[in-house]
């Protein structure tokens, strides 16, 4: 080999190559496919090492199996014909057994989310006004208006949730609420003849009603409350209801009803302004609480509507909780036995020392009443789940929720799941013994919702319910007729829960 040689494979594998197709198409066509081949096998090698390295950090999203049903409709109809049934929980469970814990479907006009996963869940309940906000039915939303605080989110939102709840739990309202409890409870029982059933259902109904009123809005007793009492029926008769306002619809007459106890509150808190009770230091009511606040958005139209709307989720709620607690006690002698000797040992109690029960020996000197309360807020599900709409692109626990979705949070099948509740359909008080329920939002019960939104009445539901057992199971023993419980559009018993009662001289 000369000093001017070059190597034999290198001038052999191009330059010949090349000095021998350079006037041809074929070979150019050639040339460029061999590069293709390079380059292709080149990112093949490349790619396949990324997701070598990637493979044990990767999160896989889940894809979200379900079924969005007719066009428009969607799965409505078997939804909604599941709920009257007496297994309501049926549409679900179906789905859930074919397609997971969290499942597609399209219910009342919208792609819906449901999630029966209580961590999934849990994050959506937990999420900001960015991620998730409140959907309602459009009939819901015409009768609500843009300012209710069912609807409204950010910095407004939280000033007067943060307020209510703050009053709702104060020990000023507690025993305000005991004393007007107690009186209308019984003034309700002296007037039960056992010659006739008493149904419980209504008769809570009117109860609650009038201690609901009086912490709203400080009325009391009278032509007033009977005036607010009948134009809220017409009011609530409208929540789900076709979305068509026009005159004659149960929308349009919703809506009047609506106008009408919005005048009656405006003269309520012009009055308050003339005589200026509403002062911090002495609030008695909760549109004292929002009229002390400096806050310029905190208008009265603002206020007023607001008083209306808070009555939706109250109105219905403590009835329906004690309604439902005497019918699971009538099935079950043993749980009302022990209840009935804890609520006679305390009056036996308080009857020795000279002294009225308070607010804070119903909640604290009666455990098991509160098992009680706590099982069949569990068992009764009366808010069967919350809808959140996504804001955003949303991903939890690999789940990828696209904006404009709606997110059913459904409470009854974490509630009635027996991976979290052993024998979830059996009304068992004694599974709540030594835990800890100062915290009513853990993870896997959720009767008051959760996050941001979590029911601020919740302490005072629980009062309320006491207060009732506590001077119904001392006083009374009683036979129920067979009833039936309802499960949509709301929770109720389908005969009002008609019970026989009888004095009771019992002595423990």
């Amino acid at each position: 080999m000369t000093q001017n040689s070059k190597p034999l494979v290198m001038d052999f594998t191009f330059t010949s190559f090349f000095q021998s197709t350079t006037t041809t198409t074929a070979a150019i066509a050639t040339v460029l496919l061999f590069a293709a081949v390079l380059v292709l096998v080149n990112l093949l090698f490349v790619n396949k090492r990324r997701l070598w390295k990637s493979s044990s950090t990767m999160v896989v999203k889940r894809t979200l199996l379900g079924t969005m049903g007719w066009p428009f409709i969607g799965e409505t109809l078997d939804f909604v014909s599941c709920g009257y049934t007496d297994r309501p929980q049926s549409f679900i469970d179906k789905r859930r057994l074919l397609y997971g814990k969290v499942f597609k479907s399209h219910l009342f006009g919208s792609p819906m989310i449901i999630s029966t996963d209580a961590e999934v869940s849990k994050i959506v309940l937990q999420s900001d006004a960015n991620s998730f906000v409140p959907s309602y039915p459009k009939s819901l939303t015409e009768l609500l208006g843009e300012s209710s605080i069912l609807r409204i989110n950010g910095c407004l939102h939280r000033r007067i949730h943060g307020l209510i709840g703050s009053f709702l739990k104060s020990p000023y309202l507690k025993a305000q609420v005991t004393c007007d409890m107690r009186k209308l409870v019984l003034k309700a029982m002296n007037t039960w003849k056992e010659d006739r059933p008493v149904y419980i259902q209504d008769e809570t109904k009117h109860i609650a009603f009038q201690v609901l009123a009086k912490a709203l809005i400080g009325l009391d007793p009278g032509e007033d409350m009977e005036f607010l009492k009948v134009h809220f029926q017409n009011f609530i008769a409208g929540l789900m209801s076709l979305p068509i306002k026009l005159p004659g619809t149960q929308l349009h007459r919703s809506l009047q009803a609506k106008k009408k106890m919005v005048k009656l509150i405006l003269n309520i808190i012009a009055d308050k302004r003339t005589h200026n009770v509403a002062i911090s230091q002495d609030a008695k009511d909760v549109a004292d609480v929002l009229l002390n606040d400096k806050n310029e958005k905190l208008t009265d139209e603002l206020i007023s509507d607001n008083m209306i709307d808070l009555m939706i989720p109250g109105e219905d709620s403590v009835p329906l909780l004690i309604t439902l607690a005497i019918k699971y006690l009538s099935d079950c002698p043993k749980a009302l036995h022990q209840l009935k000797e804890e609520n006679m040992e305390l009056k036996r109690r308080k009857k020795d020392l000279g002294c009225v029960t308070c607010w804070d020996d119903y909640m604290s000197s009666l455990p098991f009443t509160q098992n009680v309360i706590t099982e069949t807020l569990r068992l009764g599900n009366i808010i069967m789940g919350v809808i959140r709409k996504a804001m955003k692109d949303v991903e939890i626990k690999g789940y990828l929720i696209p904006k404009g979705w709606c997110v059913l949070t459904h409470f009854r099948s974490i509630h009635l799941d027996d991976n979290h509740h052993e024998s979830p359909h059996q009304f068992n008080p004694w599974r709540w013994q030594n835990r800890d329920m100062s915290n009513c939002s853990n993870t896997y019960f959720t009767p008051f919702g959760g996050g941001l939104r979590l029911c601020p009445g919740l302490d005072l539901a629980r009062l309320e319910a006491s207060i009732f057992l506590h001077h119904f199971v001392s006083e009374f023993r009683w036979v129920a007729e067979d009833d039936t419980i309802i499960n949509f559009p709301t929770v109720r018993m389908k005969n009002r829960m008609p019970i026989w009662v009888k004095r009771d001289n019992y002595s423990g």
